[in-house]
């Protein structure tokens, strides 16, 4: 949630506190931590307070404070799970690419390290803090407050991965030839030590050559990260994986609501009442480059971590099944009545990675688009009677794919905000150093994907649920006003609709005579707000051009 200036479209922060607590209550998100869990937690703390990075040494952890690692995560974030560090290695004749017998290994080109928190170092197994995690699944985000996986002792304490402090990490270190593909992937504990803590904006601004990183951290990382984030995308767009940067809903938290609940209230801007304008807003947001770049070194991580745990036997992988020829078939139809070309010979991914959010017809199918992959869940397999997925990419079983990326796909980079990534990373830590997995990372892996389907079910009610509240809240003493907006999808006389400012995306009927028509998919449209409840919903009344 970031600050913005004052706007005419907000709400109040009571009013949202209230219908936000009242959301959270329905849906039973714990609130406190219990006594005996938090003990725990505060007790992990203080260990590694006193003398925990020499006893990780001690216990055969890689001292690894000599890389020059960073964190790049969005502004005020104090639950960092992942710290980066990016090289390319000396060019050398002896770099050219050996051979093993009848396999050619490529020389490596790049190397990517990836520090990311090591939850296990904190957590007892079996212990009062181990149950309250797995009641709690993951952090549930909403626009006023977060409930955190993790007491914030360890979440923005003693396990976050914080500037100039010394960390137990998981720190994976992944070569890359030129082309961006994995020549070799390992992961370890270590002891490690971020040097800066960046946000994507700084690091944006440092890749276009607008600003500079701050002198802690490697001046080369702008570059790198840009480099090897490219040729990632490139890598994923030759397997046929994709990712969208489609205009996403954000809440952001107005300056005077902000100084408002913090300091003492500013002077009033000119011509604006404090009173009526502080509170929560609603934007649209598309990521920057640099955050894409950064999500391919997750990804990649990701990758990487279920094919040691495939090669080892035993594990737990993030699933989505690919789409069904129906739903293409859907699509297909979506794309001729919106005048998109799409031959039949080019892919799906290639299609959308060409077209341009800015047009209401292509934001139009994008957002059909974003519905063709539905039913993610995670599958653990070597344990509880559930068999390895064959060692072979070609042979995948439908079940153990991620269709979206188009290859196995593991949940390990953010054990700070979700459970599952602590036993992933555990499982690829015993594989890498050919040790037995932990008995207790066994028997938890076959009740993970419940665990964590039910986790997920529940964030996403609260993230619908208050964005839903928030649209009504915003709109709430503007009935009557008219508004632009894209009318995005039709069914069966209901619509999304999709308005410029605010930043409401809900839903709009077809008028009732024959007369009126359909509704106007993929065109700009004027439309006036009827009513607003935040119970009963939003109604918007199309306002038809007139006709020549």
């Amino acid at each position: 949630m970031s600050r913005t200036r004052l706007s005419t479209y907000t709400a109040p922060p009571a009013e949202v506190a209230r219908t936000l607590d009242a959301l959270r209550a329905h849906y039973e998100v714990p609130t406190a931590f219990p006594p005996e869990a938090l003990a725990e937690a505060e007790a992990a703390a203080g260990a590694w307070a006193q003398g925990g990075p020499a006893r990780l040494l001690a216990d055969g952890a890689r001292d690894a404070r000599d890389l020059e690692l960073v964190t790049i995560d969005p502004p005020g974030s104090m639950d960092l799970d992942q710290a980066v560090l990016l090289e390319r290695l000396p060019t050398q004749a002896d770099q050219a690419g050996t051979r093993t017998g009848d396999a050619f290994e490529p020389a490596a080109t790049y190397r990517v390290h990836y520090a990311i928190a090591s939850l296990a170092t904190f957590v007892t197994p079996g212990g009062a803090l181990d149950a309250e995690l797995r009641r709690r699944g993951e952090t549930i985000y909403a626009p006023d407050a977060a409930t955190p996986l993790h007491p914030e002792v360890l979440s923005h304490g003693a396990a976050s991965l914080l500037q100039d402090a010394e960390r137990p990490a998981c720190l994976w270190t992944i070569d890359l030839d030129e082309r961006g593909e994995v020549v070799s992937a390992r992961v370890e504990r270590a002891l490690v030590r971020s040097r800066a803590r960046l946000t994507y904006a700084q690091v944006q601004a440092a890749i276009d050559g607008e600003g500079a990183l701050p002198q802690e951290a490697p001046a080369d990382l702008p570059e790198f990260l840009a480099e090897i984030g490219r040729l990632r995308l490139e890598r994923e767009a030759a397997r046929g994986g994709i990712s969208m940067t489609t205009p996403e809903q954000v809440v952001e938290v107005t300056e005077a609501a902000e100084e408002e609940a913090t300091t003492e209230p500013a002077a009033p801007a000119e011509d604006t009442d404090p009173a009526e304008n502080a509170g929560y807003r609603l934007a649209y947001r598309v990521p920057v480059p640099a955050e894409q770049y950064n999500a391919q070194i997750s990804l990649l991580t990701g990758m990487c971590a279920a094919r040691i745990m495939v090669e080892c036997g035993v594990g737990i992988l993030r699933t989505l099944p690919p789409a069904r020829p129906e739903d293409y078939a859907r699509l297909r139809r979506v794309a001729a009545a919106l005048g998109i070309d799409w031959p039949t010979s080019q892919p799906y991914p290639e299609l959308v990675r060409g077209l341009d959010h800015a047009v209401p017809t292509h934001a139009a199918f994008m957002e059909q688009a974003m519905s063709l992959f539905r039913g993610s869940g995670y599958l653990a397999f070597g344990v509880g009677g559930v068999g390895v997925p064959a060692d072979d990419e070609a042979s995948d079983s439908e079940e153990a794919v991620h269709s979206a990326i188009a290859a196995r796909y593991a949940h390990v980079t953010a054990p700070l905000r979700r459970l599952v990534d602590r036993y992933g990373e555990e499982v690829c830590i015993a594989a890498c150093a050919q040790a037995p997995v932990p008995e207790w990372a066994l028997q938890a892996l076959p009740d993970l994907p419940g665990v964590m389907e039910q986790a997920g079910k529940r964030a996403r009610a609260i993230d619908r649920g208050a964005l839903t509240a928030l649209e009504a809240l915003v709109l709430r003493g503007h009935e009557g006003e008219v508004f632009d907006g894209v009318i995005t999808s039709e069914h069966d006389g209901r619509g999304e609709l999709v308005l410029a400012e605010p930043a409401v995306v809900t839903e709009i009927r077809a008028g009732k005579k024959p007369s009126d028509g359909g509704l106007p998919v993929g065109e700009r449209v004027r439309v006036r707000l009827l009513s607003v409840d935040p119970a009963s919903g939003i109604r918007f009344q199309l306002l038809r051009r007139e006709r020549p």
